[in-house]
C-alpha cells in the first residue's frame, strides 16, 4: 500500500487523503487538526526578521482552522518539491515532520504574498499556495544546492555554521547551481561523441540544442526526464490527439512540465473531465498548442473556473467554445480577475455572459490599467455609457486595443472622414481594421469615386465585393457612362 497524501479543499471545507498511486481516493469530512493558533503566531513573530516580510503582518485575524489547513498545504508543497529532487516519500515526510520552524517560515511567506486576500476574508486555492511557495523553494535550491535539506532541518540557522570554513568553501566551489548541472547534463557527449538519447530524440523532433538548454534553464527537472518513460510517451500521445509533429517542439518549449505528468493518472482524466463540460475532443490539438499549461492545472482550479462560468449562466456547450478559443481563461483567478471584471462590465450595462463567450480574453485585462481607461477614452469623446455598452455588445474585442497604438490614431483619422460619431456606435469594428492597410486606402478609393458608403460597406467586404459595391453605388448616383 503506497503512502497517503493530504490535500485541503477550501470550497467544501474538507481534507482529502489521496493514495500516492491515485488508484484510491478517500475523503475525511471536516477533519479537525489540533494545531494551536497561538503557538503558530508566536513562532511567526519570532521569524519576522529572517523572513524579510512586513513586520506588521499578523495571523491573529485568520481563523485557526484555516491556518491549520494552509499549514498542511505548505507541507504538501514542500513534500512534492523534495520528491522532485529524487527523495522518497518516506524521507520527505521525515524531513517535514521535524522542520516546524521552516514550515512556519513558509506560512509567513504565504501570508506576505497574499496579505490583501486575508484582509477581505478570502481563502487561497491550492494553486495560489503553490505559486507563492515554489519560487521561494527554487531560489533556496539554487543558493544551497545539495545543502537544501540542511537548510530545512536547521532553519533558521545556516547549515554551514557547525562545519569548518574549509568544508563550506569546498561545498560552494564544487556544487554548481541546479540549472548549470541540468545544462551540463544535456550537453555532455559520450566517448563516441554522441549527446544523450533524449537530446538526440528532441533534435530529431525539430528542436536545436540551444532551445533544449533554454528549457532546462527554466525547468531543470526536464534534463532528468527519461526518454522511454516520460518524453516519448507524451510525444506519442500528442500525435494521437492530432497535434502536427512540427508543433510539438513549441508545446514542449512552452510547457516542459507536461513530460513529468502521468498520462494515465493525470492528463487523460483531466481531458475526460473537460470533455464532459463541453470541450470537443477533436479540438485538443488546437487547445494544447495554444495553451499547453491547461493540462498542468489542478482539478480544483479548473473546476473553480468552470463553476463560475456556470454561475454566469453559460452552458457546457459554450464553455467548451470559451476554453477552445481562450484556454488561458483557466489561469485567471475567479476571485481576483473573473468576478471583479464581470462586475465592472455589468455596471456598464454589458451582457457579461455574452461578452465572455464572444471575447473571453477581455476578462484577462486589468480593470484599472486597461478597462477603465478605454471607457474614459470614449466618454471623453462624447459617448454615453449606453452607447459604449452597445459598442462592446456589437464588438467584444473593443477593450483589448491599446489606446495609444490603436484607438487614438484611428479616432483622429475618423474625425477626418466626414462621418457622424454615431457611425462608430453602429460599426465599432472600425477599430479592428488596419489604419494604413485597410482604412485609409478604402476611404481614399471612396472619395476618388465621389460616392458615400457607410463604414460597414467601406471596411468589412473583400476587395472584390468592395469594388462591386462601389460600382453599383456609382451607377445609382451617376448612371451608366
Amino acid at each position: 500500500m503506497g503512502a497517503l497524501e493530504a490535500y485541503y479543499c477550501p470550497r467544501i471545507k474538507t481534507f482529502s487523503l489521496r493514495h500516492r498511486n491515485f488508484s484510491s481516493l478517500f475523503f475525511v469530512s471536516r477533519v479537525q487538526l489540533k494545531v494551536s493558533q497561538q503557538i503558530l503566531i508566536c513562532k511567526a513573530k519570532s521569524l519576522v526578521d529572517e523572513s524579510g516580510v512586513d513586520g506588521g503582518l499578523s495571523f491573529t485575524s485568520v481563523p485557526s482552522s484555516l491556518l491549520a489547513a494552509e499549514r498542511e498545504e505548505a507541507k504538501a508543497v514542500l513534500s512534492l518539491f523534495l520528491r522532485k529532487q529524487g527523495m522518497s516519500n518516506a524521507v520527505a515526510a521525515r524531513i517535514i515532520n521535524k522542520s516546524d520552524p521552516f514550515i512556519d517560515h513558509l506560512m509567513l511567506k504565504l501570508h506576505a504574498t497574499y496579505k490583501s486576500r486575508y484582509l477581505v476574508g478570502r481563502e487561497l486555492t491550492t494553486l495560489e499556495i503553490r505559486d507563492a511557495l515554489n519560487p521561494f523553494l527554487e531560489s533556496l535550491l539554487e543558493e544551497h544546492g545539495d545543502l537544501l535539506v540542511d537548510v530545512v532541518d536547521n532553519f533558521p540557522n545556516p547549515p554551514c555554521k557547525e562545519r569548518s570554513s574549509s568544508s563550506c568553501q569546498i561545498t560552494s566551489t564544487d556544487i554548481s547551481s541546479k540549472k548549470d548541472r541540468a545544462v551540463a547534463r544535456v550537453s555532455q557527449q559520450s566517448p563516441e561523441g554522441l549527446l544523450p538519447d533524449q537530446v538526440i530524440y528532441l533534435i530529431d523532433l525539430g528542436m536545436d540544442l540551444d532551445q533544449i538548454k533554454t528549457i532546462v534553464r527554466r525547468f531543470p527537472s526536464f534534463a532528468y526526464y527519461s526518454l522511454d518513460r516520460k518524453i516519448k510517451p507524451l510525444v506519442d500521445f500528442l500525435l494521437e490527439l492530432g497535434v502536427p509533429r512540427p508543433d510539438i517542439p513549441a508545446i514542449l518549449y512552452k510547457r516542459p512540465q507536461l513530460c513529468g505528468i502521468s498520462l494515465s493518472e493525470n492528463l487523460k482524466p483531466m481531458m475526460i473531465y473537460l470533455e464532459g463540460v463541453g470541450i470537443d475532443k477533436n479540438q485538443w490539438a488546437k487547445i494544447i498548442y495554444r495553451f499547453p499549461a491547461l493540462l498542468t492545472y489542478s482539478r480544483q482550479k479548473v473546476k473553480a473556473t468552470i463553476d463560475y462560468l456556470h454561475e454566469l449562466g453559460i452552458s457546457d456547450k459554450n464553455i467548451g467554445k470559451i476554453l477552445t478559443r481562450c484556454p488561458h481563461i483557466i489561469s485567471y483567478s475567479v476571485d481576483d480577475k473573473l468576478r471583479p471584471t464581470a462586475e465592472y462590465f455589468d455596471s456598464l450595462g454589458i451582457n457579461v455572459s455574452s461578452l465572455i463567450i464572444r471575447c473571453p480574453q477581455t476578462f484577462g485585462l486589468n480593470i484599472e490599467a486597461s478597462l477603465k481607461p478605454v471607457t474614459e477614452f470614449f466618454i471623453e469623446r462624447g459617448y454615453s455609457i449606453e452607447e459604449i455598452s452597445t459598442m462592446v455588445s456589437r464588438y467584444g474585442a473593443l477593450y483589448t486595443f491599446s489606446i495609444v497604438d490603436n484607438l487614438l490614431p484611428k479616432w483622429n483619422y475618423f474625425l477626418t472622414m466626414d462621418y457622424p460619431r454615431s457611425e462608430l456606435v453602429k460599426f465599432p469594428h472600425y477599430f479592428g481594421y488596419s489604419l494604413e492597410e485597410r482604412i485609409k486606402p478604402r476611404y481614399r478609393r471612396v472619395n476618388e469615386c465621389g460616392v458615400r458608403l457607410v463604414l460597414n460597406q467601406v471596411l468589412s467586404y473583400s476587395d472584390t465585393e468592395f469594388e462591386k459595391i462601389l460600382k453599383r453605388k456609382m451607377v445609382k448616383q451617376f448612371g451608366e457612362h
